[in-house]
């Protein structure tokens, strides 16, 4: 063990470290084509905390793929899918099972003889499927007890995710959810995951849109300039798109979405300035924009004597290109946390996430900055360094006279 100036053990990080992916899609296929194009040289992990302090951009090759080989060479798990929960795809690489425990336990199996066959020491778990319909946590979700008997009567309450975050529990592996699933934010995650000394966190990646809207709306807050209003709206036409064109996975979304600005800008402390914002979000499937999304905001705000104005902001991106160094970063930060004896719920890692899973009875942090000013901190605890305030005054103190 590692012994920090803070008192905190961490485990070295000896051997090889497994990423096991739930989900093979955008997200997940360009994670690991950049990853093994920086393996190789060929290029920069941009947008990941963990592996750049400066970038320099660098040229790639548009019109052909050099790893093209080593991504056909990768072959999906069957995966626990269930068509209720995911109204829009069709799974054809399956488990089957006599009940969802049954279901969990072979994923147990799949997680064991991963780590055995790769020759792995630790593995991680980052959940980068796709938004299941909403759920809320219900009398199965209250204790692992409940839960598991939930699981042998194949309870409809017990979505595909929380199969996963289930077996990755039993395993002792670290689970971070990168969609708006309830998944790990269940009273019977959280006690499986203190018991057993096990990270866990989410959830839903902070890619496009919202990411914008953390750095905004706490931009507003800081001014006291007012908020009237909100509209955003998005186009997509990968598979992600068509999920969330039914009601029920969008409202998943939606919920994901739509706490952000309530949190940030606390109506009850300043009524005058956000007491009646009203905010929308819509999400529309548009097959033509295939992978590239289009994140379109108006925000009318007001200023100094009530006077009205207006931002627009068009956000023309690819949220898999967002994703994937938040992929890197949840796995790495993930294994740190479990080498460190981290356990239960990381919400020092609410940086990545937009809806940031808390202890029960806090409020999730949504500003940007404050949230990376509490992951950068307690990175610094960990290390047994001192924390930076910012505060500054020493340059400016005279000795006495």
């Amino acid at each position: 063990m590692i012994l920090t100036g803070g008192g905190r053990e961490i485990a070295p990080a000896n051997g090889k470290l497994g990423v096991l992916l739930v989900g093979l899609g955008a997200v997940s296929t360009t994670f690991i084509a950049g990853v093994e194009n920086v393996r190789r040289g060929r290029a920069l992990p941009i947008g990941s905390l963990s592996q750049m302090a400066t970038i320099r951009l660098g040229k790639r090759t548009e019109k052909r793929e050099p790893i093209k080989a080593f991504l056909q060479g990768i072959k999906p798990m069957p995966a626990v899918f269930d068509q209720y929960y995911v109204k829009r795809l069709h799974g054809t690489n399956v488990k089957r099972g006599k009940n969802k425990r049954d279901l969990a336990e072979q994923l147990r199996e799949d997680m064991r003889n991963f780590k055995k066959s790769a020759g792995l020491d630790r593995i991680v778990i980052v959940w980068c499927a796709s938004t299941e319909v909403f759920l809320t946590a219900g009398p199965a979700h209250q204790s692992v007890d409940a839960f598991e008997k939930a699981m042998e009567q194949n309870d409809q309450s017990i979505a595909p995710s929380m199969l996963y975050a289930y077996a990755a529990l039993m395993e002792n592996v670290p689970f971070a959810n990168g969609a708006p699933n309830l998944t790990v934010d269940i009273p019977a995650m959280v006690q499986m995951a203190e018991e057993r000394r096990v990270p866990i966190g989410g959830k839903d990646f902070k890619t496009g849109q919202t990411m914008m809207k953390s750095v905004l709306a706490p931009a507003f807050k800081a001014r006291m300039l007012g908020l009237s209003g909100w509209y955003s709206t998005n186009i997509l036409g990968n598979r992600d798109g068509e999920v969330l064109d039914d009601p029920e996975s969008f409202k998943t979304k939606e919920e994901s979405k739509l706490g952000l600005l309530e949190h940030i800008l606390q109506p009850d402390l300043y009524p005058e300035l956000y007491g009646k914002v009203y905010h929308k979000v819509r999400i529309n499937y548009y097959p033509p924009r295939g992978d590239n999304k289009e994140g379109w905001d108006n925000i009318d705000i007001f200023g100094w004597l009530g006077y009205p104005m207006q931002i627009k902001v068009d956000f023309l991106c690819r949220d898999s290109i967002l994703a994937a160094p938040i992929v890197l970063d949840l796995a790495l930060f993930f294994d740190l946390a479990g080498r460190a004896g981290l356990a239960g719920i990381q919400e020092w890692l609410s940086f990545y996430f937009k809806s940031p899973q808390t202890a029960p009875g806090l409020y999730p942090e949504h500003d940007l900055f404050i949230q990376q000013t509490k992951l950068k901190n307690t990175l610094r605890w960990l290390m047994g360094e001192e924390q930076i305030t910012h505060l500054g005054i020493e340059y400016y103190e005279y000795a006495d006279r």
